[in-house]
């Protein structure tokens, strides 16, 4: 099964430990992972369920191409990582 990491500054504001979880898209596993922890889907997605526009998603170290619906393919075992996105000069 795909495993869900948060980073640190998300687990400071709400706890959300590694988890796994079936699907075979982001949007799948994710919903997975927000049925165990509501109050992590606030942080991540937006009123309409898009990503947040300072989230960012990776599936094994690429980055989700798919933003709006979250239609990425994962593969069972595929680590994903949910951080906050940097910008800034």
């Amino acid at each position: 099964m795909p495993t869900v990491h948060f980073t640190d500054t998300l687990k400071r504001h709400v706890a959300c430990p590694p988890t796994e979880a079936a699907g075979s898209t982001v949007r799948e596993v994710l919903d997975r992972v927000f049925e165990e922890l509501p109050r992590v889907r606030s942080y991540v997605l937006n009123e309409q369920g898009e990503l947040r526009k300072h989230m960012a998603i990776f599936l094994d170290g690429a980055m989700i191409k798919d933003k709006v619906a979250l239609s990425d393919p994962v593969e069972p075992g595929t680590d994903i990582y949910v951080m906050q996105a940097l910008s800034g000069g």
